[in-house]
C-alpha cells in the first residue's frame, strides 16, 4: 500500500501568509524568446487560481502537558478539565472553473468541516466562499464565490489524451507561498493509490513539484489548460505526486452542483472473495478476483449478461483483489462512467461493458429486508427495527421489533440515508457488526448472514 500525504496545510493560526501582497506580472515584450509557452501557460491561468483559508471552530481541552498528552489520553485521565474555544485553519488551493457563476473546484479534504471559507485571487481581492457540495469519497468540492461580477477562470482540457513525458505545470499555495508556479511531466497514467481515506483510482502521476497547501489547485498542460487536480504525494519519495484527472471531475462537478453529493452506484449483484480451493477448480494463475454469487434482475450486471459463477478479475485496468477492493473500484465512479470488467468464465476471459446504476436508499432498504430480514423505519430516537422477518439472519440473532439500529460496522447511522452509505459498503460480507439499542442498554453484536 503507497502511503499518501493530502495536501492542505493544517494550522492553529494563519496570519497571512509569507506573501499576502497582490502578485503583477512584468511588462515584458510578449516576442520576447523569455516568454516562453510555460510563461504564457502561466500568465494565461494564474489569475483563475485561488488560495483556500478554511477555518475551524473546535472545542478542546486546555492540556497542561501539550508535549506529553494528546486530547484522547486527557479525556481520560482528567475528564473534568475545562475546555476553550479553539479556530484552526487549513490552507489549500482551488481553481476557477466557471468565471460566471464564480464556482471553485478544490479537494474536497481542504473544506471538511469548515465554518467559513475565504479565497483569495491573485489581484488580491478576497471573498467569502459557500460550499456547493462535496464528496469525500472523490476527493472534490465545489465552492460558490459570494459577490457580483464575472471571474477570470481556467479552460478544461480532457485528460483521455494525457502522454507520459508531456510538460505540465502545477500552481498553488504549498506552505503559503501563494501562486508558487512549478513544472514537470506526467509520470504516469491510470495510478492507484490507497490512503486511509479510502482507495482512489485513474490519477495522474506527475513529478512536478507539489507540497502541503497544494490541494485542490491545477494542473495544466503547456496550454494553459486545466487537466487535474492536484490531491497527494508520495510521503516516502521526492517527485511523486497525483492529481485527479479531469475527466473524471468533470462527471463529480456536475452531479456536486445538481444535488450537493455524488450518487453511490453498484453493479447490481453480490459476491465473495476467491478461496484456493476455487482458484484452483476454476483455472485462475492466483488467488485474487470476485466470484459472482448472485445477479439481481433488472440491474447492471444482469443486462450485460454477467452471471453466477463468473469472476469479476478487473475493473478498467484495475485488478479486482477480492469484494472490499471491488467495492471501493465500484465507488470511484459515477453511474455516466462505462466500466471495461474482466471476467473468467468457463476457463476463458472475457470482456464486458456496464454502465453502473445509482445504489439508492430504496435499493439498501429493500435488500436489507431480503438479505438481513429487518424492515426500518424512521423514528424520533434514531432507526427504528418495524418487522423482522421470521428465519432471517435478524430472527436468528434475537433482533426483535422496537430495538434502534445505531451503527453498522464503524458507521453511525441516524437516518436512512446514513444506512444506505453503510449498506452499501458492507452488502458483501458474511459477517457484520452492528450496534443496538434495546430500551437503555447499547449492544455489540454480530449478524451472520451466510
Amino acid at each position: 500500500m503507497l502511503r499518501v500525504l493530502c495536501l492542505c496545510l493544517s494550522c492553529l493560526c494563519v496570519l497571512g501568509g509569507p506573501d499576502s501582497q497582490p502578485v503583477a506580472f512584468a511588462a515584458v515584450d510578449p516576442a520576447s524568446p523569455r516568454v516562453t509557452p510555460v510563461v504564457q501557460a502561466v500568465q494565461r491561468v494564474a489569475p483563475a487560481v485561488v488560495n483556500i483559508t478554511s477555518a475551524r471552530v473546535e472545542e478542546r481541552r486546555v492540556n497542561p502537558m501539550p508535549g506529553l498528552l494528546d486530547d484522547e489520553m486527557l479525556d481520560q485521565l482528567a475528564p473534568g478539565l475545562p475546555k476553550q474555544r479553539v479556530t484552526s485553519r487549513s490552507l489549500g488551493s482551488g481553481v476557477i472553473i466557471d468565471g460566471e457563476r464564480r464556482l471553485v473546484l478544490t479537494n474536497a479534504h481542504v473544506i471538511a468541516g469548515a465554518t467559513s471559507i475565504a479565497v483569495r485571487l491573485l489581484d488580491g481581492r478576497t471573498f467569502t466562499a459557500d460550499l456547493v457540495g462535496a464528496d469525500p469519497d472523490f476527493d472534490l468540492a465545489v465552492l460558490r464565490l459570494a459577490g457580483a461580477g464575472r471571474l477570470p477562470e481556467a479552460p478544461m482540457a480532457h485528460s483521455a489524451d494525457l502522454m507520459p513525458g508531456e510538460t505540465v505545470l502545477a500552481i498553488g499555495n504549498p506552505f503559503g507561498f501563494s501562486h508558487t508556479v512549478t513544472t514537470g511531466v506526467v509520470s504516469a497514467l491510470n495510478r492507484t493509490i490507497r490512503s486511509k481515506d479510502g482507495l482512489f483510482t485513474d490519477l495522474i502521476q506527475t513529478d512536478a513539484a507539489i507540497n502541503p497547501g497544494n490541494s485542490g489547485g491545477p494542473l495544466l498542460n503547456i496550454l494553459g489548460e486545466l487537466i487535474g487536480i492536484n490531491t497527494a504525494v508520495y510521503a516516502r519519495g521526492e517527485g511523486i505526486g497525483f492529481a485527479i484527472p479531469i475527466d473524471k471531475a468533470r462527471g463529480v462537478v456536475e452531479e456536486l452542483l445538481g444535488q450537493g453529493r455524488v450518487s453511490p452506484v453498484w453493479l447490481g449483484l453480490s459476491g465473495q472473495n476467491v478461496d484456493p480451493r476455487t482458484a484452483s477448480v476454476l483455472g485462475l494463475g492466483k488467488v485474487a478476483g470476485l466470484l459472482v454469487t448472485e445477479v439481481f434482475a433488472g440491474g447492471p450486471a444482469a443486462t450485460v449478461g454477467l452471471e453466477p459463477g463468473d469472476v469479476i478479475l478487473s475493473i478498467n485496468g484495475h485488478d479486482v483483489g477480492g469484494k472490499d477492493e471491488y467495492l471501493l473500484l465500484v465507488g470511484n465512479y459515477t453511474h455516466k462512467d462505462v466500466l471495461r470488467v474482466i471476467i473468467m468464465r468457463g476457463g476463458q476471459e472475457r470482456e464486458l461493458r456496464v454502465v453502473p446504476a445509482i445504489f439508492g436508499r430504496a435499493d439498501a432498504e429493500r435488500l436489507a429486508a431480503q438479505r438481513w430480514g429487518v424492515i426500518l423505519q424512521q423514528g424520533r430516537g434514531g432507526l427504528v427495527i418495524a418487522e423482522v422477518r421470521p428465519g432471517s439472519p435478524a430472527a436468528q440473532l434475537g433482533l426483535a421489533r422496537g430495538d434502534v439500529l445505531r451503527a453498522v460496522g464503524p458507521r453511525q447511522v441516524e437516518s436512512l440515508d446514513d444506512f444506505a452509505v453503510a449498506y452499501r459498503r458492507y452488502q458483501l460480507n458474511a459477517q457484520v457488526l452492528i450496534q443496538v439499542q434495546r430500551g437503555a442498554r447499547l449492544y455489540h453484536v454480530r449478524l451472520v448472514l451466510q
